[in-house]
């Protein structure tokens, strides 16, 4: 490994004397480590200290420890891995913290159990309230299908039911006639989407393509408070914590999940620095989708220089999903009992039609405005990087770091055409992991050649950033999507689905060094803030993690395994595990 003068690496001010010295004591030194700096040059240093909330030098055990003076507080680390801090770029964390604020959601592996908790709310709700059960993926079911219509019928026969994935559903009986859902239903509202019909009588099955937005649901629960809110933020920025994430992106931020993040900003202890990415609606006039885009142009957070919250661009949807059968393909999906698609030329849904969506690039870019769009088949992937081109011929993207969100099935034209554009791309490695055996039954081995190709966007120069799109609950292994990062390195590195022996493409692997650039410096690229984060070099913010694990050296089987032993943010402590002195 590369190992620096600890001279080279000092934070150093010259006096108008000539004499060299220190810009400050430091308040903090760890020495006898292993600090991954995630340089340029991907060095790694023994000791490390800090000052003001920052890295005041790297090098190494004898030339930082000459720094320390009365007050500092010195910590060996017994040759343990320091890091930077963790990020996620891709996180739905506002939301995420309250799916438990009223009850307990079981795990859901099965059709069963899946009926068994409809059955279950359905026993204690009052007749025609509705039951919900929302992001229980399919392609994680046992069964890898839908719950049909009969058998939501047959669990709530008096409640109307709805299982909803993303913007795809399956409703039943009583859910499609309170919502008008029969043989004459078309989409009115200038989206798109359909509602799934039997090819014999022409009914719908019960199953929505994009059509969610048409199922309304009264609010019968009595909504939390901003402060029920805040507390139940900052358990989970305190879980984040513990699995060493310090930075996240809230990608897809409606207004009232800003003012939740702000009123943590201004009222508690921010431990999770946060990057909005403020949500977009592309339905109605262009020319109001537009001024929704410069309204978050003029938001004061996308101006304000603030590290732990800000604004950095708008988010919106090109396409469904792949865990719900209406990702927009190049080619057919193919007929699917685990989809419940019948027809063999179906290739999912692109919700923005080209004509509407290179205005509103135009309209991002011009702004100085990150957009990104929910894009995860590989037609919707290379219809927003075409959007991307058009308007480089008149404004060039790449300042404003244009980027696609999940991005998972891609072509090798895709990745070059990223690279060359600057377009970056927040990538999800849980989803190999939890959905990679459903995909190879669903689209065969060959046609996943180019699924998360992050080697491949490695080395073409593409900027490619690990995100968990955490979705529901607390807890970094049991939550929808997990958000524990060593599961998605490990993931990144091993190529290995869950529930089958065959790895997913391995060519396409990372490396250990790749995997850990992957959660930090590329992640801080994404975000707009690798002057201040992602690294550790002097003069950064002091954002760093120390783990019982070597993540360059442990065995494959103990990546995921890793524990964080402390937390910092700014310098300052923010998770101890238990036991650790």
């Amino acid at each position: 490994m590369n190992s620096l003068p600890g001279s080279i690496c000092l934070a150093l001010v010259m006096l108008a004397s000539g004499i060299t010295t220190l810009a400050a004591e430091p308040t903090l030194v760890l020495h006898h480590g292993k600090i991954v700096t995630v340089d340029g040059r991907f060095s790694i240093q023994q000791a490390v200290a800090i000052a003001d909330g920052k890295i005041l030098a790297i090098g190494s055990n004898a030339d930082i420890l000459k720094l320390r003076g009365t007050g500092t507080e010195v910590i060996d680390l017994h040759g343990r891995m320091l890091l930077p801090g963790l990020m996620d770029s891709h996180a739905h964390s506002a939301h995420a913290c309250m799916t438990e604020f009223e009850h307990t959601i079981p795990t859901m592996e099965t059709i069963e159990d899946v009926l068994d908790y409809i059955r279950d709310c359905a026993s204690k709700a009052r007749e025609g309230e509705w039951i919900e059960v929302r992001q229980v993926f399919i392609t994680r079911l046992k069964e890898q299908r839908y719950p049909t219509r009969a058998e939501l019928d047959r669990v709530a026969p008096k409640n109307p039911v709805l299982f909803a994935t993303g913007p795809d559903a399956s409703l039943n009986t009583l859910a499609l006639k309170l919502n008008g859902i029969d043989k004459i239903f078309k989409v009115s509202d200038g989206g798109t989407g359909f509602a799934e019909r039997d090819l014999t009588t022409g009914e719908p099955t019960g199953i929505l393509r994009n059509c969610t937005r048409y199922v309304k649901i009264p609010t019968n629960s009595v909504a939390p408070t901003l402060q029920h809110k805040a507390q139940r933020l900052q358990e989970l920025f305190a879980d984040y914590n513990s699995v060493g994430i310090t930075t996240i992106c809230e990608r897809d931020a409606y207004p009232d999940d800003a003012e939740l993040y702000q009123y943590v900003r201004e009222h508690g202890q921010p431990t999770v620095r946060v990057r909005l990415s403020s949500h977009v609606d592309s339905i109605g006039p262009i020319e109001k989708v537009i001024a929704d885009i410069h309204k978050v142009a003029a938001d004061p957070l996308f101006h304000r220089n603030d590290d732990w919250l800000q604004v950095i661009g708008i988010k919106t949807y090109l396409d469904g999903g792949m865990l719900t059968g209406s990702a927009y393909m190049r080619q057919p999906w193919g007929v699917s009992q685990i989809y419940s698609i019948r027809d063999p030329d179906y290739r999912g849904v692109l919700f923005i039609p080209k004509d509407r969506l290179v205005p509103m690039v135009r309209a991002a870019v011009e702004s100085g405005l990150q957009f990104t769009a929910h894009s995860v088949g590989d037609g919707a992937v290379h219809t927003l990087l075409d959007a991307y081109e058009e308007v480089n011929k008149t404004t060039p993207v790449r300042k404003s770091r244009p980027c696609i969100s999940h991005s998972n099935f891609m072509s090798r034209e895709a990745v070059e055409q990223a690279a060359r554009l600057g377009v970056m791309m927040d990538i999800q490695p849980a989803w190999l992991y939890l959905d990679g055996h459903t995909l190879l039954k669903q689209f065969g081995y060959e046609r996943l050649s180019y699924f998360q190709p992050l080697r491949s966007l490695f080395e073409a120069g593409a900027i490619a950033g690990g995100g968990s799109d955490h979705m529901q609950k607390i807890g970094s292994l049991r939550s929808v999507n997990p958000y524990n990062p060593f599961l998605g390195m490990a993931t990144a590195i091993t190529r290995q689905p869950k529930n089958t022996a065959r790895k997913l493409h391995p060519e396409q692997a990372l490396t250990r060094e790749q995997a850990i650039r992957f959660y930090t410096i590329n992640n801080s690229q994404i975000l707009g803030c690798e002057n201040r984060l992602g690294s550790l070099e002097p003069g950064k913010l002091a954002d760093f993690i120390v783990l019982d694990t070597d993540l360059l050296t442990c065995s494959e089987r103990n990546i995921t395994k890793t524990k964080v032993l402390r937390t910092y943010a700014g310098g300052k402590l923010v998770y101890r595990a238990p036991g650790e002195k």
